[in-house]
């Protein structure tokens, strides 16, 4: 079996369904039409008794994927959004699918995976870091919120480290994913090709087994490659980190990080602080909300909401401008405090909305 989609290469290898996210040049960020091809494929797959398993990678040796394509989306805001709206009820469908998925699914987070590159991977049943992996929702950088399920993920974390990420828009090495649940193993680099081999040999032998063995099957090959991670540098930060995120508003976080007396807190409080204002209090509010959620379904609803809100913004399309279009990181946001931005501001962002909702829960 071979399908190839110019920026999605699917084909069977062994028992082993391989997906490999193909546009190295733009770090295997994702298109409106990747979104779809992968949908299509799983879908398919997920009949095939000749897949066991699915496995994802991406092209090059850069990363996995940087996310979605916030180029494309800037334009689209700009001309309206209809766009992107459609885009992100797709992706988000997408991230549904991957968590639900009847097969093992396998994703290997080498070098940058961010945003919606963890939306394709962090759901998966099996995740992979390696020493080269950057993780990361930096949403907040660019006025926009975590989505992808990735405020779930953040609500999940350890203590209030999911709140740190999530408002520094802080990255993430193999052993902090690892501690903040957006990856079970780590296997070094020179190990990955070894092992997608033997993923693919072992699974097609493995006619007439269960299900669940099939899954033994494959934690088992990728616990054999695995070793400890190098030491998550967030572990030793817990302390401070949940004694000044665990308040109640943005502004009284902040205050917590520069009143500890701990320059990492200081340089977090800065780092919220350069971030977009709504963006960040959108931010603690959803994840707040999100560990009271019965499920991912219902905080992809929850960031539909957020993301759609977002996009009608002028922060969005101001962030993106800053970041990626002029790149003078001097992005102008609107307003441009936290204290302007007010609880009536976050609520509408939070809002179901009348005849565009996504649906999922």
């Amino acid at each position: 079996m071979s399908t190839e989609v110019a920026e999605v290469q699917a084909f069977l290898d062994g028992g082993v369904g391989r997906l490999v996210l193909n546009r190295p040049r733009a770090l295997n960020s994702l298109t409106h039409g990747m979104v779809t091809a992968l949908r299509t494929t799983l879908d398919a797959w997920a009949a095939d008794d000749r897949i066991r398993a699915v496995v994802l990678t991406g092209a090059g040796e850069r990363g996995l994927c940087a996310g979605g394509d916030i180029r494309a989306m800037h334009d689209d805001a700009k001309a309206g959004g209809a766009g992107t709206r459609a885009f992100f009820r797709d992706e988000y469908r997408l991230n549904a699918l991957i968590a639900r998925y009847p097969k093992p699914y396998v994703a290997v987070l080498d070098g940058i995976t961010m945003g919606g590159g963890v939306g394709v991977s962090a759901h998966g049943s099996v995740r992979i870091v390696t020493e080269r992996s950057t993780v990361a929702m930096p949403e907040t950088r660019i006025g926009i919120a975590p989505d992808v399920g990735g405020s779930r993920l953040l609500a999940r974390a350890p203590g209030e480290l999911g709140t740190h990420l999530g408002l520094t828009a802080a990255s993430m090495g193999p052993g902090d994913a690892l501690l903040c649940g957006f990856a079970d193993h780590f296997v070094p680099s020179s190990r990955i090709p070894g092992l997608l081999e033997a993923l693919g040999r072992s699974t097609a032998t493995a006619t007439g087994s269960t299900a669940a063995e099939v899954a033994a099957l494959v934690t088992g090959l990728v616990a054999a490659q695995a070793e400890p991670a190098p030491p998550a540098a967030l572990a030793d930060q817990r302390a401070w980190i949940d004694a000044c995120y665990a308040a109640d508003t943005v502004e009284e976080i902040v205050d917590r990080l520069l009143d500890s007396g701990v320059p990492a807190a200081k340089e977090a409080a800065e780092a919220v602080l350069a971030n977009s204002p709504t963006a960040v209090k959108t931010t603690l509010a959803a994840l707040r909300r999100a560990r009271t959620l019965p499920s991912l379904e219902a905080v992809l609803d929850q960031e539909y909401r957020i993301s759609c809100a977002a996009l009608e913004s002028h922060d969005m399309v101001e962030g993106i401008r800053a970041q990626v279009v002029d790149k003078d990181r001097t992005p102008r946001w609107k307003p441009g405090t936290l204290a302007e931005v007010t609880e009536a501001d976050v609520a509408r962002f939070l809002a179901p909305r009348a005849g565009d909702e996504l649906g999922l829960a």
